[in-house]
């Protein structure tokens, strides 16, 4: 059936609430948060909703600060009038990771006791379907984190070539058959632009063979999970802002960070090691090695993952894995 045989139906008809949003291990969080540092400095630089941060706010004393940012002002908005009935002072910025602790320096602040970072998008925003995030509902091809941003998921789709196209969707999304999708959407944005997100699926299905159309899984997944990527940036977004904000951990500080995927995983564990590499020992020698002197250390040996009751409670928690890193001096 193509797009424009599906019915019609208003945002409010496809889904009745997208302003909820559940914190994902949210006790194992909290669990790493120090409850002992004076004038605490809490950062989150994904506060989204304020589910994490406002917890956090509940357990630490009243001369604890919070420093939230987010690329989405609609975020922001409900996070102000949610910690609003707080008593700690808090501070919320509009910008993205790579920007964070630039403006935390420019602020005044020297360094941060916990950091927390939730990598994603958040439920809210997937849900949304104005958002166009999600293939599962019709609606224009947007997927921008930030909406006052000017490239979009649409320009993405109907300017890239075939080769960038490709390269996208292998790379950010690890679809097998990129180059397949890419060639046709190329073909027939040449007909007629692509300007949804139904009308994207219907390129999609198109340029699969029937055996993948019949497996498990919606097939434009993977495809949908590159053009976020490139839209917002993520990659490069996650490497930067993630490598500044290690480095400005206080002493006994810690970070945590929640990922979704195992790119995104894989970029949190290389990135950790770099600053806490593995220890190595000479027996022969009465001294430590300089691995041994390192100022960090990795809390996590392994990621941290959802238990049954959240999986039962949230199922978009099934993917998440959570790991946190010590500046110990």
């Amino acid at each position: 059936m193509s797009s424009s045989e599906r019915s019609k139906t208003s945002a409010a008809e496809q889904v009745t609430e997208y302003n909820i949003h559940i914190p994902v291990l949210l006790t194992e969080v909290l669990s790493f948060v120090r409850t002992d540092i004076p004038n605490m400095v809490i950062v989150d630089m994904t506060i989204g909703r304020a589910g994490h941060s406002s917890n956090i706010l509940e357990m630490v004393d009243n001369t604890a600060s919070l420093y939230g940012f987010d690329r989405d002002p609609a975020a922001l908005s409900y996070s102000e009038q949610k910690l609003s009935h707080y008593s700690q002072s808090h501070k919320l910025f509009h910008s993205k990771f790579s920007q964070a602790i630039p403006t935390l320096k420019e602020y005044g602040l020297r360094g941060a006791d916990f950091i927390l970072m939730d990598i994603g998008v958040s439920s809210p925003q997937f849900d949304d379907p104005e958002r166009g995030f999600s293939y599962r509902y019709d609606a224009p091809l947007d997927m921008r984190m930030d909406n006052t941003q000017k490239l979009t998921a649409r320009e993405v789709v109907n300017t890239y070539s075939a080769d960038e196209l490709k390269k996208i969707l292998f790379e950010y999304g690890g679809e097998k058959f990129a180059g397949p999708i890419a060639r046709k959407i190329v073909e027939e944005r040449s007909k007629k632009s692509i300007e949804t997100t139904f009308e994207l699926v219907d390129v999609i299905k198109k340029a699969l063979p029937e055996r993948i159309l019949r497996k498990k899984g919606h097939p434009a997944k993977q495809t949908f999970m590159a053009l976020r990527y490139e839209v917002n940036d993520e990659k490069n977004e996650l490497i930067n802002g993630l490598s500044q904000a290690v480095e400005f951990l206080n002493p006994m500080g810690r970070l945590a960070i929640i990922t979704f995927n195992s790119e995104e995983d894989e970029i949190a564990k290389n990135i950790f090691m770099k600053y806490a590499p593995k220890k190595t020992f000479n027996r022969f020698l009465p001294i430590p090695t300089e691995d041994e002197k390192c100022p960090y250390e990795i809390l996590t040996k392994k990621p941290i993952l959802p238990d049954k009751d959240e999986l039962e409670f949230n199922p978009r928690s099934e993917s998440a894995k959570m790991r946190v890193i010590e500046r110990r001096y």
